[in-house]
């Protein structure tokens, strides 16, 4: 169990920063109206239905992770073509009831503490929160408070720049930008403020 500390090393733990990051997503994913799905999105060849499926797939796999110990080994349930968004909200409670279940995981043939893969599942359910916020013109921001949790836990998460395909490289924020611009700005998107 994880105590509740601010930490770098602790940065919180990886199931709470994760429930955090998918309720994030959920609220920015309310807007979502079908008419929108082909809108443009921060994720520069992607449109806002293409972004949903992307993490549609990224919780399919987090989820495999946490009850399988595995990810990789099955495509997990498709989504159904006429309604992604509810799809993306299905799989992101599968998410939120396997969350509790902090066991190492495969990933490849490497081996990944499962707190490790719910820090970094919550990194990309959040920035994609952020995005999916973005292109319904909502332009909600990461809360100050989990975005400061988020950037403590990238440095044990994140590659080094050149970093493509996983994300791109980072842009210069503003000097006073805050947390989430801050966040934003390290995965490569330009921070709206």
């Amino acid at each position: 169990m994880c105590e509740p500390t601010r930490t770098t090393r602790d940065a919180v733990c990886g199931g709470k920063l994760l429930d955090r990051a998918i309720g994030f997503a959920l609220t920015a994913l309310q807007g979502v109206t079908p008419s929108m799905l082909a809108r443009r999105t921060p994720c520069a060849v992607w449109d806002l239905d293409m972004l949903v499926l992307h993490l549609g797939e990224s919780l399919a796999a987090l989820h495999e992770g946490m009850a399988g110990g595995r990810v990789g080994t099955s495509p997990g349930p498709p989504a159904p073509a006429d309604d992604p968004v509810s799809a993306l909200r299905v799989r992101a409670v599968r998410v939120l009831r396997a969350s509790a279940a902090l066991t190492p995981v495969a990933v490849g043939d490497r081996r990944l503490a499962g707190d490790m893969l719910t820090r970094a599942g919550a990194l990309e359910v959040a920035v994609h929160g952020w995005d999916i916020a973005q292109a319904t013109g909502e332009r909600r921001p990461i809360p100050p408070l989990l975005a400061d949790d988020l950037l403590a836990v990238c440095p044990l998460v994140l590659p080094e720049p050149p970093r493509r395909p996983l994300f791109a490289d980072p842009v210069e924020p503003a000097p006073d930008a805050s947390p989430g611009d801050r966040l934003v700005a390290l995965l490569g998107r330009r921070p709206l403020s």
